[in-house]
């Protein structure tokens, strides 16, 4: 015995600071970055117009029922990334529940779906600052050329480090609170023109069963748009102090706050357009600018412009934060291409710069493909990619439930875990099929129509042939394995 108690200890593997970020975000901040992933603004103004004009303004009923289902998920979510605190989130969680093969398909769709979503967003966001500041008639190309400006300063916005992000999302979070809870207050107490009964009113667009089935079924899928991007507050999860306990709080938070805020302004707006007939005839292709400018005035129209642009643009923020850290955890287990490179950090707060870069350089030649269609089908794939990444952790969360071989973290769902779970995996399934159902929405050009499900056979094949490579036997991912990374002491679970 004594001489055991005489045996030294054994040292303290070194931890590799280029592999290991700094820990910055607290529970606040995590919260601010979902947060503005979700976004209100964008939310309310990417369904607004195709839902009421699809269903009528029973359309608004998509939300509570797609928000319900959406807070299912981040329960799970929740348990998720207190379990298991590392970078990239979804990929994370697919890879520790059902292995290596099934968490590098599921980083594959997130990636992918994000890196596209980013070129979006910062053309959405160019397009509302251009008339904001006065300019009315840029072509296409200028249009893109604006789109590279807004993602460069938002790239160099990631790369600047945690304190200035914070402080970004900080004021955006703001703006967006200010500007939906204005928005929704003053058009429901001051300008309401409708009565609360038009709430069940489809106005045309069907009845009964049929309204059901085709119209505000069809809703349901666009809303589900309005209310992703929680899950980014787990993809930062080890920049997070006390990530396990602070995180399943951010997730489910950040959505309920953003849903509630758009459902808010949603019910608001539509007791208030002004001329509904418009809006359904498709007269009025934008009736949120209509109804702000009808009652608050035309300088509305340009303060709209401005909310817009602050909305897109801390969206977009967020989505190259999210995808930049899945990305960099790819690399370092060693799963990608180049992975040498883009594995390391760098900067005193050891931020993944090649990777920021990298999202942003892909995002900005996206930025250039004009051909309507083809725009189409990226934007079918980056839904593909969203929908699939968010079902790949649920369904497997379940299976492992299913099995017995669940074991939680120090926050979780309790009794109602396996409930929950296997609701939210229906749920979500039941959603991606939604949304990919090929309805007729584009004058019979039938491979629009079957866009996303061919987006998502090209990205699946894609990606089947990488993998294959990547993961080969004898390869550099089989051969140094992985490791779990370091968590600090308040992560333990």
């Amino acid at each position: 015995m004594d001489n055991l108690e005489a045996t030294p200890p054994l040292p303290t593997p070194a931890v590799d600071l280029s592999l290991t970020p700094v820990r910055e975000f607290s529970l606040w901040s995590a919260f601010a970055l979902a947060f503005s992933d979700v976004s209100p603004i964008v939310g309310i103004y990417s369904v607004f117009a195709i839902g009421l004009a699809a269903a009528g303004p029973a359309f608004f009923w998509a939300f509570p029922i797609v928000l319900i289902g959406q807070l299912m998920v981040t329960g799970v979510f929740g348990d998720l990334v207190s379990r298991w605190p590392f970078q990239g989130s979804v990929y994370a969680w697919s890879r520790e529940l059902l292995g290596v093969r099934y968490g590098w398909f599921a980083n594959w769709a997130y990636s992918w779906g994000l890196t596209i979503t980013l070129a979006s967003v910062a053309l959405a966001a160019a397009g509302f600052f251009a008339p904001a500041i006065g300019l009315t008639s840029l072509n296409a190309t200028q249009t893109s050329l604006l789109a590279v400006g807004i993602l460069a300063l938002g790239s160099v916005a990631n790369m600047v480090g945690h304190k200035f992000l914070r402080i970004l999302f900080y004021v955006s979070m703001t703006a967006e609170l200010v500007a939906s809870l204005g928005i929704g207050a003053a058009m429901l107490f001051f300008h309401r023109v409708h009565p609360f009964s038009i709430l069940f009113s489809g106005m045309g667009t069907g009845h009964g069963a049929g309204w059901l089935a085709t119209p505000f079924l069809a809703v349901i899928g666009f809303t589900g748009f309005s209310f992703v991007g929680f899950e980014s507050a787990g993809s930062i999860a080890e920049e997070v102090r006390g990530a396990r306990r602070v995180l399943p709080k951010a997730i489910r938070l950040s959505l309920a706050a953003a849903g509630i805020l758009v459902m808010f302004a949603a019910l608001g707006l539509v007791l208030a357009v002004p001329d509904l007939g418009a809006v359904l005839t498709g007269k009025d292709t934008n009736p949120i600018a209509t109804t702000l400018e009808t009652h608050l005035g035309s300088a509305m129209g340009r303060t709209l412009l401005v909310m817009l642009t602050i909305g897109f643009t801390a969206s977009m923020i967020a989505v190259q934060a999210a995808v930049s850290r899945a990305i960099w955890a790819s690399a370092r287990a060693k799963e990608l291409p180049f992975s040498g490179v883009f594995s390391k950090l760098s900067g005193s707060e050891r931020l993944p710069r090649r990777v920021i870069a990298l999202t942003g350089i892909i995002a900005a030649v996206l930025l250039f493909i004009h051909n309507p269609k083809v725009y189409t089908l990226l934007l079918s794939a980056a839904t593909a990619g969203f929908f699939v990444s968010y079902a790949m952790p649920l369904v497997a969360a379940a299976y492992v439930r299913a099995k017995g071989r669940w074991v939680p973290g120090p926050v979780a769902m309790g009794r109602v875990g396996s409930t929950v779970t296997w609701i939210a995996a229906v749920w979500i399934v039941l959603e991606t099929v939604n949304i990919a159902w090929p309805r007729n929405e584009y004058a019979g050009v039938w491979y629009l129509n079957w866009g996303i499900v061919i987006a998502a056979v090209v990205l699946g094949g894609g990606g089947y042939f990488v993998q294959k490579w990547i993961l080969r036997p004898g390869g550099e991912a089989a051969t140094l394995g992985y490791s779990e990374p370091v968590v600090d002491e308040d992560d333990v679970a």
